[in-house]
């Protein structure tokens, strides 16, 4: 009998809610649907804005949250659709929310995540049982909260017997490695994905993203300011860790930048798009050189230059698409959070203390029954 699950993402990069109809009674499970929607150039800055401490925010917070959740219920419309299932045949919809602050252990010890969301309003707009705020309680109990796809990429990614490595490049990137026992598995986020990448794109070429890398591919390679990038003391922190736009923002880049006036705009993109593969590539001669390749997913995984430039960091490995395991690189983090859904409802853990550094595997997920 079929299980069904509609998974749903809006990540660091803020290029829109990917959607999938899954059935989780099989293995390898099932893509019956995938929808995705932009979201309005007014949500994206006002979820930028909610990055970074202003004014009324918690009355702006809300309205963000119910209008992206008017988003996600568009994607569940259209899967539902696309697909002819009914709202009733699918049991829960995992509903990850946008993340607009990520502080873990920070302040009093126990720090906080938050995610906007509003997942009774999504249950009573679909008719479907949600499955909401995944983090909190692994930050609860000391870990970082993130990154949780580890466990996920274990499951459709793992082969016993193999050491594996799976990288999602989003706004941030993580990094997971997947041992070849069930238990062995080692995840953390290593800095910036697209974020940087694309906020610089927006403000100099007006478009969202450098599409296939093409804009960075006609840059050089600023060394100089490569290696002052490159000295954030985070990427030396060994794991488990986690960041997100807190650390890694405008801010942060303009004040790198002080010093280095002079560097065009393109080579600043080049020298962006080298910082991504650099920190990636440096997680995986750290911690990743018993695979044999790097399964990338996310949107850099379209990123035709940025894939070449992981390549040539990785001669040793196979760098490829997760199209070719089976999985579309925009698929797998929303089919991730279906897949928790799923566990959260059955009573199962779906964390690694091993990669949040919590006390414990634990049960994530708050349940919105309709």
């Amino acid at each position: 009998m079929s299980e069904l699950f509609i998974g749903l993402m809006s990540g660091t990069s803020l290029d829109g809610v990917d959607g999938v109809l899954v059935d989780l009674s099989v293995d390898p499970l099932q893509v019956l649907a995938y929808a995705s929607a932009p979201l309005s150039q007014a949500l994206t800055d006002e979820l930028l804005a909610l990055n970074i401490p202003g004014t009324n925010e918690l009355h702006r917070a809300a309205l963000a949250a119910n209008a992206l959740v008017r988003v996600y219920a568009h994607v569940v419309s259209q899967l539902l659709s696309e697909s002819g299932t009914a709202a009733a045949d699918v049991i829960a919809i995992g509903a990850h929310g946008q993340t607009v602050r990520h502080q873990p252990q920070g302040f009093d010890g126990t720090g906080y995540t938050l995610q906007l969301n509003n997942p009774a309003l999504l249950a009573e707009l679909t008719g479907i049982d949600v499955v909401a705020d995944f983090r909190s309680r692994d930050v609860a109990a000391g870990g970082q909260g993130a990154p949780l796809v580890p466990a996920f990429h274990q499951a459709v990614f793992g082969r016993p017997g193999e050491t594996r490595a799976a990288l999602n490049i989003g706004g941030i990137s993580n990094l997971t490695i997947l041992g070849p026992h069930s238990d062995e598995v080692l995840g953390f986020d290593c800095g910036p994905g697209n974020a940087l990448m694309d906020a610089w794109c927006r403000q100099h070429t007006g478009q969202p993203f450098d599409s296939d890398g093409a804009w960075a591919a006609a840059g050089r390679i600023h060394s100089g300011l490569l290696a002052d990038l490159l000295d954030e003391p985070y990427f030396d922190q060994p794991a488990p860790k986690s960041t997100g736009r807190d650390l890694f923002n405008a801010n942060w880049l303009a004040r790198k930048l002080e010093k280095f006036s002079s560097v065009s705009s393109v080579d600043v993109q080049a020298t962006l798009t080298e910082l991504t593969a650099s920190v990636c590539s440096g997680a995986m001669l750290r911690y990743g050189l018993a695979s044999k390749n790097l399964i990338v997913c996310g949107g850099g995984a379209f990123n035709t230059y940025l894939m070449a430039r992981l390549q040539a960091q990785l001669p040793v490995l196979q760098v490829s698409s997760s199209q070719d395991h089976g999985l579309p690189p925009p698929q797998v983090e929303a089919a991730a959070f279906a897949w928790m859904a799923r566990r959260t409802l059955l009573g199962m853990t779906s964390s690694l203390k091993e990669v949040t550094g919590a006390k414990g595997a634990r049960i994530l997920g708050s349940i919105y029954p309709t």
